[in-house]
């Protein structure tokens, strides 16, 4: 009984955590402009790397060298791809230490059109583990099990010899606590439809050694996509817009050794939460015609495409703020033979914008018709739901199944 209380505090830990429904933290002009802000949005597991390659390398990848995974990062980059056609299968335990049950399946895969273009999709599933649902007397209302999803479709083009984009579809599912009524109000799954757009260059320089130095440059928007409420209630909150930028370099050692150095730079696309003015003799948020009256920032309750021009711009400290709301991914590979990889890498979150810090650590293997990426986390700031976690990614070439035929 011990344990399924605790079990049930976990995942309602869980999607608290994971979930803004309907209710969110609110600043005041009695607390400290610039404190800790975070931003919060629902669905925040399509945030989470799917892959062990890109979570060994800090979650860097929007510029790395493509592959099957590389949806997550920046869908352009499949028009360089060189394989025909791949699938990927992820599988990553979370909240591992605390409690059973919880964990991010991934699947994805593409296939080549021609020379110049490919398709492909992903299916991602966040499983939430069972919760037991009791009432004020404690008595049993059943089980039930919290879920959410995301299924992809996408297409990428190489537009030049050096530079590709690419669009990608999802359709969004979340089922946080099924249909039930909750204090009165009935509750029901949430959906979004969302996009991505990706932009890749890359290109190779030959240098006074005689040695190759390649090196790409990313850019990709992710989840663009109408707000998600899990009520009937008008109130609806943003799914996680992010734009990732970043930079990759890779160069030949020698004609068994390579070395690559990724640089991402990532920033939601969601307006902050600002600061609210405060009566100071009753205490409470001042309302006015439209609304709680804004101290400093700007409104969130704005609709998409304005939530995000406002993003760059709508920090409570100012510009000072706006660049806090910057994380920073960076990790470096090395392989061997292009059969055996050693990875490592370091995740950067602000303190007022989440605190989030760690190390990561890596390993790869490709052996003709498969492949195998591991990858580990070890937390340095704060706990972390990956922290002494083993994830793992297969990998499937098609073509490498054609020669073995």
């Amino acid at each position: 009984m011990k344990h399924e209380r605790m079990k049930l505090k976990l995942a309602l830990w869980s999607l608290l955590a994971l979930s803004t429904v309907g209710a969110k933290a609110q600043q005041t002009s009695r607390d400290l402009v610039g404190r800790q802000n975070a931003i919060t949005t629902t669905v925040p597991f399509l945030l989470i790397a799917p892959d062990a390659r890109g979570g060994s390398l800090g979650d860097a990848g929007v510029a790395t060298t493509p592959d099957a995974n590389s949806l997550h990062y920046n869908v352009g980059k499949f028009a360089f791809i060189e394989k025909p056609g791949a699938v990927s299968i992820t599988y990553t335990p979370w909240l591992r230490q605390l409690v059973d049950g919880v964990s991010l399946s991934y699947l994805s895969g593409y296939g080549r059109l021609n020379k110049n273009s490919v398709v492909g999709g992903s299916l991602r599933f966040f499983s939430l583990g069972t919760i037991q649902y009791t009432d004020e007397n404690a008595l049993s209302l059943g089980q039930f099990n919290p879920s959410e999803l995301a299924l992809d479709g996408f297409y990428s083009v190489k537009l030049s010899e050096h530079f590709s984009m690419g669009i990608a579809m999802r359709f969004i599912y979340s089922n946080l606590v099924g249909n039930i009524n909750i204090g009165g109000v009935d509750s029901r799954p949430g959906v979004a439809g969302a996009g991505d757009i990706g932009m890749y260059y890359q290109n190779k320089k030959r240098l006074k050694n005689k040695k190759d130095l390649e090196y790409a440059l990313g850019l990709s928007i992710t989840n663009i996509g109408n707000k998600i409420t899990y009520t009937s209630d008008a109130q609806r909150d943003f799914i996680p817009i992010n734009m990732r930028i970043g930079g990759f370099t890779k160069y030949k050692v020698d004609d068994y050794n390579s070395i690559g150095f990724a640089l991402d730079f990532n920033k939601l696309l969601v307006p902050t939460p600002p600061v609210y003015l405060i009566d100071d003799s009753s205490g409470k948020i001042q309302v006015g015609p439209g609304g709680p009256i804004v101290y400093s920032g700007k409104s969130s309750d704005v609709p998409v495409i304005e939530g995000m021009l406002q993003s760059f711009s709508d920090a409570p400290n100012g510009f000072r703020e706006e660049l806090q709301e910057i994380s920073i991914s960076t990790g470096f590979e090395w392989w061997y033979r292009e059969q055996f990889a050693l990875r490592a890498g370091y995740f950067h979150e602000n303190v007022n914008k989440g605190n989030r810090k760690y190390l990561t650590f890596g390993m790869g293997v490709r052996y003709k018709v498969f492949g195998l990426d591991l990858s580990y986390l070890a937390a340095i700031q704060q706990r972390n739901p990956l922290q002494n976690t083993l994830r793992f990614s297969l990998l499937f070439d098609f073509a490498a199944f054609k020669d073995a035929e």
